[in-house]
């Protein structure tokens, strides 16, 4: 293991061990194959010389993987919903946001664990929206009230609704995100805006190992043609879906997401893409998928420095608890994995709030990543050394026995300090005459005040009204075409306006 020595620049692997794991994947290219069912994207491989095998695997060349690298931009920009530029995507430049579709919630006001609904995307995107520290939101919460193909693009509006801030999506078809990227067009006013300064980004994901199904190419070919920002994240499971090595689960997530990487770019070169992979780790014991095992914080912190070796933007993990509780595990989980993806430079990194392996969301924990998030910023930022910060001169003044509470170097610097907003930092008897409160039951107070006091910037009214035509004509479309294989009808669209929490 290779450790560097910069707080803000963590690296586990040398040159060596880079090339030998994209060396590997590239094997795993020409050699083995990926299983494509889709029949557009295969003939666009064969055509740039990939071949196929007896039983239908395409054979990808490294030329191919070489130039795709080349094509694909080292940095993809994403704006908010008015326009301002919000993230840069690249580089060693740290993103954190939430992660999507948990199918489980704790009630904030109850404490019960509840299925997930659209309010619930309504309440983290606007939580969100007020925290300083996140930068991009995901819906969190799956809306278990609605049809599944319709449960993307209404989490999408709902989200666009209840923040200002960029959008990651997932979609659960091609037509689906087609309705999205409407959607998104209509707030920027038009296509080639969006192109130009685009708002949302989509995940996308292949089925591990080595299969690209028609949904997933689908999504991929759209964002390529259409200028979206793709993550292609294979999400292989270390022991099950992927080899229980680290190096392993590395190699082939990394041979899936670069063939990702080479479809995007020959369909349309400089198109922006976000290399990643996931990092779930299959505990042999309990037979979990867990989120926060070391050897997946490993994977992950390998992966992004892939992604840096390549010059490629990466997706990747923060926040999140293999806990059922916001309690200590949670609080090591939340900590430890936030300042070491920080530490490793990872761009775009999702999953604020989740739980008990991805299957339960809370908006207390979404509270405590982002103070978590602000005090890893403050400590990556390191330690300013000039004559200013040294202070020899103020010692000089203060001298042996004196106090430094009176000096003027001491009130121009208190701002350097970083202050918690929910850690408790209270004598023990002002932290009793509170109440006594743990930091469950602060991050839930500050989430609260936040819910019951924050408005985002409304959409325009007119924006408003086409995006409910739009949402009309889709619903529509697809309740006829349910009718016609003699399917049932989706549910009824519920409002995706902000939720009122007073």
């Amino acid at each position: 293991m290779h450790l560097g020595t910069r707080v803000d620049h963590l690296s586990l692997l040398s040159e060596g061990e880079k090339a030998a794991i994209y060396d590997a994947a590239l094997e795993i290219l020409a050699d083995v194959g990926m299983a494509v069912h889709h029949p557009a994207a295969v003939r666009l491989l064969l055509e740039a010389g990939c071949r196929l095998t007896d039983d239908e695997r395409v054979l990808v060349p490294a030329h191919l993987v070489d130039g795709a690298r080349t094509t694909a931009p080292s940095v993809v920009r994403v704006f908010d919903r008015l326009g301002r530029p919000a993230m840069e995507l690249g580089g060693r430049r740290s993103y954190f946001g939430t992660g999507s579709d948990l199918l489980n919630t704790y009630d904030l006001e109850t404490g019960e664990h509840r299925p997930s609904s659209l309010d619930d995307v309504a309440r983290a995107a606007r939580l969100v929206d007020a925290l300083d520290n996140l930068d991009f939101v995901m819906s969190s919460a799956y809306p278990n009230e609605v049809a599944g193909e319709l449960s993307c693009l209404l989490s999408f509006v709902t989200m666009v609704r209840n923040t200002v801030k960029p959008v990651v999506t997932v979609a659960y078809s091609g037509t689906d995100l087609e309705a999205i990227r409407a959607v998104a067009a209509v707030l920027r006013g038009g296509d080639e805006r969006l192109r130009e300064l685009p708002s949302f980004i989509v995940y996308d994901e292949p089925t591990s190992p080595l299969q690209h199904p028609v949904d997933s190419v689908d999504k991929l070919l759209l964002c390529a043609d259409a200028g979206v920002p793709v993550c292609y994240v294979p999400a292989q499971m270390a022991g099950a879906t992927a080899p229980i090595t680290v190096a392993g689960q590395m190699a082939l997530g990394t041979a899936e997401s670069l063939f990702g990487l080479v479809l995007h770019q020959l369909r349309r070169p400089g198109a922006p893409f976000i290399y990643g992979h996931g990092h779930p780790v299959l505990d042999m014991q309990t037979a979990q998928s867990t989120y926060n095992s070391v050897e997946g914080y490993l994977c992950e912190l390998g992966m992004a420095e892939m992604a840096k070796w390549f010059d490629l933007p990466n997706f990747g993990n923060a926040g999140t608890s293999d806990s059922q509780l916001v309690d200590a595990q949670a609080g090591i989980d939340i900590a430890m994995e936030t300042l070491l993806v920080m530490q490793a430079g990872s761009n775009l990194n999702h999953n604020a709030g989740y739980l008990d392996f991805g299957l339960t969301g809370s908006l207390e924990g979404i509270v405590i990543t982002d103070e978590v998030i602000a005090m890893c910023r403050r400590l990556v930022a390191g330690i300013t050394v000039d004559a200013e910060h040294l202070a020899v001169d103020v010692v000089a003044e203060v001298g042996p026995g004196g106090h430094y509470l009176g000096q003027k170097h001491t009130r121009r610097h208190r701002g350097d300090q970083w202050r918690p907003t929910i850690l408790n930092r209270l004598r023990r008897d002002v932290w009793e005459a509170e109440g006594a409160p743990d930091l469950r039951t602060r991050a839930g107070e500050k989430a609260r005040a936040i819910l019951r006091d924050h408005e985002p910037p409304p959409l325009a009214a007119d924006d408003d009204a086409s995006i409910d035509r739009l949402l009309a004509e889709y619903l529509s479309r697809s309740e006829g075409e349910a009718a016609q294989a003699g399917l049932p009808p989706a549910h009824a669209m519920r409002p995706a306006r902000p939720v009122d929490n007073a």
